[in-house]
């Protein structure tokens, strides 16, 4: 058999797809990746037994490389026909869709990471990647979701029940967010943090859907009732100049980490996670803190909403609500009772999330559609 997966960069395959193109080797499975950029990432693909093929994938739906990208899979569905595809990223699945259509051979799945259409969305997501679904849905034989809003838009674009599949994400490996073997005195040495130091993380790319000026301009409110807070933003992106200005001239005890591999150790010594993306498929930075029994405070966000349960786990603050962001901050920073007892708590919630239970799930997808040919 042969399991062909496509993805707008190497970089997302390896971050989110490493598990379940092992559980299809296992199974004897011949597995390409079909992505562009990042050699890094494409190099480990190829050091883990994927071929892969360079495709010249643009996540902008109208650059003109997208032409070009569309030929290169259409010749590449032709010439190697997959038993299976899945596809992933809209605009690379929207072009592998449409080049599959002519294919007599194979099966396709997509796996929705998070629709760019979903409620609040500006009006031309609805009318350009809505309409861009519906259309390549008949050469979708299976759709894969992971939060209620997107199930609901799956059938809205007219998949069957029956080709519409609910998991839980991608997973997350719990077991590893509890092994750091440093002490939380070593790890905040490290980082420049005082031990007292109450410390909030946002592991997230700096851009405008991942909203970190929501907290910023109110972590000075903040600070003011909570001295003793610091706040960790990890992560790189097109917004940082913009919001480490922002902090240097107007905020204390920010901190910017960039891209780090040591999130686990991060954690460690993390009392409270925070995200307020606009839009969001299933974070996993926000599984992983729960994996690490951590309280989070989210946006009230398809697919946060998903993962935290407000009073429970942590707190979901409306959009732009700056009272209840800050207070809901407050009150977790300052009582250090109420972060253990949503810490646990979001642990038990995130135990279905297990990577061990996901690649089950998947595993029941994958032996559904490479056992029948089209």
């Amino acid at each position: 058999m042969k399991v062909l997966f496509v993805a707008s960069v190497f970089r997302h395959l390896k971050a989110f797809h490493t598990p379940f193109i092992h559980l299809l080797q296992e199974k004897g499975c011949e597995v390409w990746a079909a992505a562009n950029g990042d050699f890094a990432a494409r190099r480990m693909l190829e050091e883990n037994g994927v071929k892969c093929v360079e495709i010249t994938f643009s996540r902008n739906p109208l650059s003109k490389s997208n032409i070009v990208a569309y030929q290169q899979t259409k010749d590449l569905l032709r010439n190697e026909q997959f038993d299976l595809v899945h596809v992933h990223t809209p605009v690379a699945a929207f072009l592998t869709r449409i080049a599959f259509r002519n294919i007599k051979k194979g099966r396709m799945i997509y796996t929705a990471h998070g629709f760019h259409f979903f409620k609040g969305a500006p009006k031309r997501n609805w009318i350009l990647f809505f309409i861009a679904e519906r259309i390549v849905r008949k050469w979708t034989d299976a759709i894969i979701v992971m939060n209620s809003e997107d199930y609901k838009n799956a059938s809205k674009l007219g998949f069957e029940k029956k080709k519409i599949f609910f998991t839980h994400g991608v997973g997350v490996d719990i077991s590893s967010y509890n092994q750091s073997q440093k002490t939380v005195d070593e790890i905040k040495s490290a980082l420049g943090i005082d031990k007292n130091s109450v410390v909030i993380s946002c592991i997230a790319e700096l851009n405008e859907n991942k909203n970190h000026q929501f907290l910023l301009r109110n972590w000075k409110a903040i600070c003011t009732e909570c001295p003793d807070a610091t706040l960790l933003l990890i992560g790189k992106g097109s917004k940082e100049q913009e919001l480490r200005e922002f902090s240097e001239k107007k905020l204390s005890n920010v901190k910017f980490l960039g891209y780090r591999k040591d999130v686990p150790d991060i954690l460690k010594v993390t009392d409270i996670v925070t995200l307020l993306s606009k839009r969001e498929g299933l974070p996993r930075s926000i599984m992983e803190a729960m994996s690490a029994e951590i309280p989070c405070i989210v946006t009230n966000t398809r697919g946060l909403r998903d993962l935290v349960v407000d009073g429970e786990s942590g707190y979901v603050i409306e959009h732009d609500d700056d009272l209840h962001l800050r207070q809901s901050f407050i009150s977790l920073i300052k009582d250090k009772s109420k972060r253990i007892r949503m810490g646990k708590c979001g642990f038990e919630l995130v135990q279905p999330y297990d990577i061990k239970n996901v690649l089950k799930e998947y595993e029941a997808i994958y032996e559904k559609y490479l056992d029948k040919k089209k």
